[in-house]
């Protein structure tokens, strides 16, 4: 499980075809001091398998269905990408429970300067099925990051950003119309099974947790 608290901002490097499998290699000084062939890592919000690891980079095979559904299929060497650690048993819990299992690729907007504050709105398209999953002021992973939704307008999700995390993350390096990978909160996700099946039970009603939101 992850947080999305991005820990390093890391560089891809080199993209190989490997038995019908994609092989990246990313450039990270700081997490590969921890990271270990088999330990899982988050990679803009995908969880992957380190099979390779140096002191200065590692390396980790995506499959088709990887490359296909997620933001990896525009990446280029050289692109930036968000890295995580998964969240130790004895660690301290921030941000929100990140599972690094991407539910589909939205949409980057564009970052808008908030008038009067260094802050800036971050704009996201997201895919139409995913938006029951979205509730206002609620927790969502983008590229990997928990964030908080601020504003929600249909598919359209604005985002207040501080500048620590533009420069932390790389939300700056991104341009209009590219793909962003999204996880909603796993919470919502348990939820609609549950109402699905008639087993909320007394005390979560589906008409109780329609009128708080969910």
């Amino acid at each position: 499980m992850f947080t999305g608290l991005i820990e390093e901002v890391g560089r891809i490097t080199s993209i190989k075809d490997i038995s019908g499998k994609r092989r990246i290699t990313v450039a990270a000084k700081e997490l590969t001091r921890e990271l270990k062939i088999g330990d899982s890592i988050a990679v803009s919000g995908v969880c992957l398998t380190a099979v390779e690891v140096n002191p200065d980079s590692f390396g980790a095979d995506l499959a088709a269905e990887t490359w296909v559904r997620t933001s990896f299929s525009r990446i280029t060497e050289g692109a930036v990408v968000n890295l995580e650690l998964p969240l130790k048993a004895d660690g301290r819990m921030g941000g929100h429970m990140v599972q690094g299992h991407v539910d589909g690729a939205g949409k980057f907007l564009g970052l808008e300067p908030i008038a009067g504050a260094q802050d800036f709105w971050l704009h996201i398209e997201i895919p139409a099925e995913l938006e029951k999953y979205v509730v206002f002021k609620g927790s969502i992973a983008i590229e990997g990051i928990s964030l908080t939704v601020a504003r929600l307008e249909g598919t359209n999700l604005a985002i207040a950003i501080i500048p620590h995390t533009c420069e932390m993350t790389n939300l700056g390096s991104l341009k209009p119309g590219d793909p962003v990978n999204i996880e909603t909160d796993i919470v919502a996700k348990y939820l609609e099974k549950w109402m699905s099946r008639g087993e909320a039970g007394p005390g979560l009603s589906k008409e109780k947790l329609m009128a708080q939101g969910f």
